[in-house]
């Protein structure tokens, strides 16, 4: 008969059940998630990036994570995707400044002060990219503007109005010199002794 194999004998770790709770989240203004799991998560790993001395004593250790905690609760990331671009930013700025602090060590060599400023300006460069890909998540990317030329000849004058089949609603209230036609129609002269001119509809103007 086979004995039973107890979990203590077992090589295989007993498995492990992680129960997801969003029923009080206290730190989603830090996150933008409703779990508080992912938000204290991503709060260690924004703090995590910062850079707090050889030999940081506690009162400025408190100080900066309580400044890079605040930098994520003034984002107000909205959800997770927010609050992982918000701790991105936080760290590419943190490795930017510590690069460019680097650069400014007294006595370094020239090329040590190049290689720091390369990466402060490519950290620089990844931060604005990040910043860009926020905006348009929230929908704050730059607009699409379309303009149209309008080429008026001289002695011309310039119609407004939305075209509609083959004719011109134009908004002659408040340009009463316009004129709206439509192709096949007489234009009369202001001068009551001349003749009615025809238009023809495939003259190009």
């Amino acid at each position: 008969m086979k004995a039973k194999t107890s979990l203590r004998d077992s090589k295989e770790p007993p498995a492990r059940t992680h129960k997801l709770d969003s029923s009080n989240p206290k730190l989603t203004y830090i996150g933008g998630s409703k779990f508080d799991a992912w938000n204290g998560t991503l709060a260690n790993h924004a703090v995590a990036s910062g850079w707090y001395g050889n030999n940081p004593d506690a009162d400025r250790t408190h100080k900066q994570q309580s400044a890079s905690l605040s930098f994520l609760a003034g984002v107000e990331p909205k959800d997770e995707l927010e609050g992982m671009l918000a701790a991105q930013l936080l760290a590419s700025h943190n490795a930017a400044m510590e690069c460019y602090r680097r650069s400014m060590i007294a006595e370094q060599t020239f090329e040590g002060r190049k290689e720091n400023l390369s990466q402060a300006n490519k950290l620089s460069r990844t931060h604005a990219t990040l910043l860009e890909a926020l905006n348009r998540h929230r929908g704050k990317g730059q607009q699409k503007v379309t303009v149209e030329h309008v080429h008026v000849h001289e002695g011309g004058q310039a119609i407004v109005g939305n075209v509609e089949g083959g004719g011109i609603r134009t908004k002659s209230e408040n340009q009463p010199h316009a004129l709206g036609y439509a192709p096949g129609q007489t234009l009369r002269s202001e001068n009551t002794e001349r003749k009615a001119v025809p238009v023809a509809s495939n003259v190009k103007r």
